[in-house]
């Protein structure tokens, strides 16, 4: 592994701590959660692949190699507004994924090699958040850059994505709480939701929770009942609406991942999606690489052994549709391509605090 990966758990450990020295001094104290952070340490009786998931190992050379393909282009094709050139490359939410694909990468955020294309990411995020917190044109956008800033908060500096965390989470939660589903839509103040949307917004408030912001459980047990409800009750595929019937493998991967991110693997939900989702494996639909991306967080949180299996073939199906520029071409544009399927495979580092299981 190159000399500028950091061991996960130290990172996010160190990471947690340094994220509470830029909330506590500003007026923000009473939003953190009042727990203290700790290194903590494996189980004393612990399998090796167990340890594997908790400490991170070496990364497979193919991992890096076309990994760190990737990163190139989107450094080298990242607009100097922090926005990239296609489809959907200005949109923050895509943006937002770029980042993730960078931090994800386990460099120095604020000197290594992805530093300057992280910091014009971000910038362009803060740029685009408007005085009520709200980022972008639509919750996509704003569930994808608000989990972003979660990522970034207290990874790098800058003193501004304290506060803006903190009014994006407000946002995702004033909208949800008013929402007749308690979920989300495309508008904060949409009536209806879905699966798609609410599952940006959910994984948003679960890394904020990771960073130390206070999410109430009412919020996330809410969310999970969305989730519940969408689903078919006899196949367990998770669909776009409640009662609206299968939605392919996309919508049953954020669903299944929702529930385990909230620490739910027992829950029957969890259980009945994971099992339509294995039945129906396959490239992601409409959209490549989107379903993929939370699919391998389901598979990473579910079942180690699972994700092992389903992960080596994802890395060489991204092997061989990788362009020599390092970009995909999926059908989203080659940014938001190229991040989701760094993403789907960035488990293999496992250094976003999000990725913790």
């Amino acid at each position: 592994m190159p000399s500028n990966h950091q061991p996960a758990r130290e990172y996010i450990v160190r990471r947690r701590d340094s994220a509470r020295r830029l909330l506590m001094p500003a007026a923000l104290a009473a939003f953190c959660a009042a727990v203290p952070v700790v290194a903590q340490q494996p189980p004393a009786a612990t399998s090796g692949a167990d340890f594997q998931v908790y400490r991170g190992t070496q990364v497979p050379p193919e991992v890096e190699r076309i990994y760190e393909k990737g990163l190139r282009f989107l450094i080298a094709s990242q607009n100097a507004d922090g926005t990239f050139p296609g489809q959907y490359g200005t949109e923050p939410g895509v943006v937002g994924f770029a980042i993730m694909a960078m931090l994800a990468h386990g460099d120095d955020p604020n000197h290594g090699t992805s530093a300057k294309a992280l910091k014009r990411g971000l910038q362009y995020i803060l740029k685009n958040q408007a005085e009520n917190g709200y980022i972008g044109s639509s919750m996509y956008n704003h569930g994808f850059a608000t989990l972003a800033l979660a990522e970034c908060y207290g990874a790098m500096q800058e003193d501004a994505i304290g506060p803006a965390l903190k009014k994006a989470v407000e946002l995702i939660l004033s909208s949800q709480d008013k929402n007749k589903f308690k979920a989300w839509r495309y508008s904060p103040d949409a009536s209806d939701a879905d699966s798609t949307v609410s599952g940006a917004c959910f994984v948003a408030l679960i890394a904020a929770r990771n960073a130390g912001l206070k999410v109430p459980d009412k919020n996330i047990d809410d969310a999970l009942k969305f989730f519940t409800d969408c689903q078919d009750p006899g196949g367990g595929d998770i669909g776009y609406m409640p009662r609206s019937g299968s939605h392919g493998g996309a919508t049953t991967a954020i669903g299944a991942a929702a529930f385990a991110y909230a620490r739910k693997r027992d829950a029957a939900t969890f259980t009945k999606a994971m099992k339509a989702m294995k039945a129906n494996e396959g490239p992601g639909g409409s959209y490549p690489f989107y379903g993929e991306y939370y699919a391998a967080q389901a598979y990473f949180q579910g079942n180690f052994k699972e994700w092992q299996a389903w992960n080596d073939k994802q890395v060489q199906r991204l092997a061989e549709m990788q362009n020599d520029n390092g970009s995909w071409d999926a059908g989203l544009g080659p940014a938001t391509s190229t991040a989701l399927g760094l993403l789907s495979i960035a488990l293999n580092y496992r250094y976003l605090p999000v990725y913790e299981r």
